[in-house]
């Protein structure tokens, strides 16, 4: 007898479910290699797992004759060998010499006698030294650092004075544009 037939609208023509990938299920390496050695103390409730390196040291390389030249420390540089390229363009420059102390002291007392002639600059080209180091080393009193600050400022404003309105007015639009930073 013949099976009644279905008509196409009866009949599913799309998956019931999506399609997964079974989860992957990895083997133990600890288990499944044939050198592994598992100690396990019952007492302690402890397994002690011991795999040996994958290949055996050599006798030829030791901490104190390595094989590979990588590992080797360099006994003599070559100086004709290349170096590698410093990290920062101020390490190409020397470094300045240590300054003794009867300079340093004289350098103080050529600050402190004369402010506005021995300026830092100018001791600094004197002493081949950074205006850095002169105003670390040589550091003017409080009141006299105010002071060479207000006579700067003063001397700023005068040249202020002469600007246009229009330069006037960006530099006070930056000044409130850095407020707000």
């Amino acid at each position: 007898m013949l099976k009644p037939r279905l008509s196409p609208w009866f009949t599913r023509g799309y998956a019931t479910r999506i399609a997964e990938k079974p989860p992957a299920r990895f083997s133990d390496p600890l288990l499944n290699d044939p050198n592994v050695v598992v100690k396990t103390l019952k007492d302690e409730n402890l397994t002690f797992i011991h795999r040996p390196p994958p290949t055996a040291p050599s006798p030829y390389s030791t901490t104190l004759a390595p094989a590979s030249p990588l590992l080797k420390s360099p006994t003599t540089p070559n100086k004709h060998a290349p170096m590698p390229p410093l990290l920062r363009p101020s390490a190409y420059n020397a470094a300045p010499s240590r300054m003794s102390d009867k300079d340093i002291e004289q350098l103080r007392k050529l600050r402190l006698s004369n402010p506005e002639k021995y300026s830092r600059a100018k001791l600094a080209r004197l002493f081949k030294c950074t205006p850095n180091f002169v105003s670390k080393v040589a550091a003017l009193p409080r009141p006299q650092r105010k002071e060479f600050g207000r006579k700067m400022e003063a001397e700023h404003e005068t040249v202020r004075e002469q600007w246009g309105e229009k330069k006037a007015t960006f530099v006070a639009i930056k000044q409130k544009r850095r407020e707000f930073w």
